[in-house]
């Protein structure tokens, strides 16, 4: 719905209203938010609007209108259960994924932008070993979209390992899973 909206004060905003308000709006109800991906493919342009929300706002600006703001990126959570324990094995649900995510984020090439690949994992063993397989999988996945065409300057892996559950119980597989998210300057 929020797109909907958004979208319909863009037309009105060609027509003369304020697109201030408009984006503003649409930012306030588009605070940081986590897409679920799960077993879905999703879009190309649903992961460029997601992890580079400014440039719609940049294709106004190049129309020759003002443009105020925009909403905030999105982080992509890839799908819960797609490790299994202990591997950082990329399954082929995953795979067909990331290849998207590949194809948007090779777009992007030379940009300056910085995408954050944060690997999980649950907390079925020592704090280190959950370190450690955390950092393999985001690893793992920058390698896989860098060997698809993504520039492997603006991809930063980090393993979280068991520090960010995405559930209470710490031994649930919804814990093991990778998240794609925009990262911003410090």
């Amino acid at each position: 719905m929020i797109d909907w909206e958004f979208t319909m004060c863009v037309r009105r905003a060609l027509r003369g209203c304020v697109l201030t308000a408009c984006v503003m709006a649409a930012v306030a109800a588009h605070a940081q938010e986590t897409v679920e991906v799960g077993s879905g493919v999703p879009t190309v342009s649903a992961i460029k609007e997601g992890l580079f929300p400014e440039d719609a706002c940049e294709q106004l600006v190049a129309a020759g209108f003002k443009c105020m703001g925009f909403k905030p990126a999105v982080r992509f959570s890839l799908p819960a259960l797609a490790f299994k324990v202990g591997s950082a094995d990329i399954p082929d649900g995953l795979r067909k994924q990331l290849d998207v995510f590949a194809e948007a984020l090779a777009s992007k090439r030379g940009s300056g932008k910085t995408v954050r690949i944060e690997g999980h994992a649950d907390d079925a063993g020592a704090t280190e070993n959950s370190q450690e397989l955390s950092q393999k999988r985001a690893d793992e996945v920058k390698r896989y979209l860098v060997a698809r065409g993504a520039d492997d300057r603006m991809l930063n892996a980090v393993g979280r390992g068991a520090t960010a559950p995405k559930v209470k119980d710490p031994l649930a597989a919804e814990n093991r899973r990778v998240e794609i998210s925009r990262q911003t300057p410090p």
